[in-house]
């Protein structure tokens, strides 16, 4: 049995709670928080009867894990502070935004030997999960191609969460460059192939809006663009296309992230509308609705995830945080009381937080380790290094892979009989 403290109690670490709080393998859940009335009332609402008033005394209590639910642009500096304080960690995406401090955080977990898992959604939403397994299985042939998007407009409920995150200065924040985010996008891609972006180049699109997030002074980083595109070079020899758009006239009927994979024999194409499988021989097949999540249904067992129901969010957003499983989801192995909790992003908070668990428990690699999460971030800080440079190609460094001694975590056990 474990013990996990929750670092930061926003709407995203809400949903997590009760996923941790319920696990059949943790004991005991702490959360912290820098707002006291927000912890007050996050963790009376979860019955969560241990607090810490930061995350400097989070990583400095007795739990031995933490996990990240803080503002996007400071997971480097938060998870450097808990893997140093002893602490495995989970959390939220970007790994960092810097590319030293991920070779950093890569470096501590290999010294260290603790565990790092990344709360990427992408790598369990339905489109990835099918993509994966046919492509593992041959039917794609070589990858040639893939797209991957996050078409998420500023207007789509970001203004409130960055208000609700960044406070009175919110715009300073807000600004975050696009491909400082990419996880959601290259995950996707990745994430079915397995492979490396070895160099990228990009373009970005300088904002025309006058809301004050994107512009020279506006921001943080300075950062002009509010959409950025990258070509990249994956080391199996194919090629990606990334965009991360931030104003974008576009709205998907099966989220904001379409995945399009293109390989000698076969290929997935998604778009506003649509989800085919598409044969050369045989043409186009609509597979729509084996990847379809179901809306989450209101139960007894559900009664704390509809308390934190945030009925002010922009549709968008609540359609993220509420949604169930799809028909390719793994569903068997997961905890069986998460049968009756709230989950999200297409489904995939559940077997995030159940990867995180199980593999701290077991001292084992979970599948979205600190590699992966490299893998995933490291083209798009190098894509936005490019786009400031007018589309100049750059290399992306390699970081490496999982030590061979280290143990993979095993998904075919059931949660129940790793209980001690």
């Amino acid at each position: 049995m474990i013990s996990i403290g929750i670092s930061g109690a926003g709407l995203f670490a809400e949903s997590f709670i009760p996923l941790f709080a319920k696990h059949p393998l943790v004991e005991r859940v702490v959360l912290a928080d820098l707002i006291p009335d927000r912890l007050a009332e996050v963790a009376a609402r979860h019955g969560i009867t241990e607090t810490a008033a930061s995350h400097a005394d989070l990583c400095a209590s007795d739990v031995d894990a933490v996990a990240i639910f803080a503002q996007r642009h400071l997971h480097g500096p938060l998870t450097l502070e808990a893997l140093e304080a002893g602490k495995h960690v989970y959390c939220a995406v970007p790994i960092a935004s810097s590319p030293s401090d991920v070779e950093q955080i890569v470096g501590t977990v290999e010294r260290t030997g603790l565990v790092y898992a990344s709360g990427e959604t992408s790598y369990y939403y339905p489109h990835t999960i099918y993509c994966r397994d046919r492509y593992a299985a041959g039917d794609f042939g070589a990858f040639v191609y893939g797209e991957g998007n996050y078409l998420h407009d500023m207007t789509h409920g970001f203004y409130t969460a960055f208000q609700h995150s960044g406070g009175e200065q919110w715009r300073r924040v807000a600004g975050f460059p696009p491909m400082f985010y990419p996880t959601h996008s290259t995950g996707a891609v990745l994430g079915v192939t397995g492979a490396r972006v070895t160099q990228v180049s990009c373009l970005g699109y300088t904002d025309t809006d006058d809301d004050g997030v994107f512009g020279a002074g506006r921001n943080e980083w300075d950062n002009p663009f509010s959409n950025q595109t990258a070509l990249m070079r994956t080391d199996d020899g194919g090629m990606v296309r990334i965009n991360e758009f931030r104003r974008s006239g576009w709205r998907g009927r099966h989220g904001s992230n379409p995945l399009t994979i293109y390989g000698t024999l076969a290929s997935y194409e998604e778009n506003a509308g649509s989800q085919l499988w598409v044969d050369r021989q045989d043409g186009p097949t609509d597979v729509s609705e084996i990847l379809a999540c179901a809306a989450h249904t209101r139960d007894t067992e559900a009664a704390e995830a509809e308390a934190a129901d945030r009925t002010d969010l922009h549709e968008v957003l609540r359609e993220d945080f509420n949604s169930r499983y799809a028909s390719v989801h793994p569903t068997a192995r997961l905890p069986r009381v998460y049968a009756g909790l709230r989950n999200g992003h297409l489904g995939s908070h559940h077997f995030l937080a159940d990867d995180f668990v199980r593999a701290v428990h077991t001292r084992s690699v979970p599948p979205v380790n600190v590699w992966e999460a490299a893998k995933f971030a490291l083209p798009g800080l190098l894509a936005h290094a490019s786009s400031l440079a007018g589309g100049t190609q750059l290399d992306v460094p390699d970081l490496g892979d999982p030590p061979p001694d280290l143990p993979r975590l095993d998904l075919r056990i059931p949660v129940e009989e790793l209980i001690d």
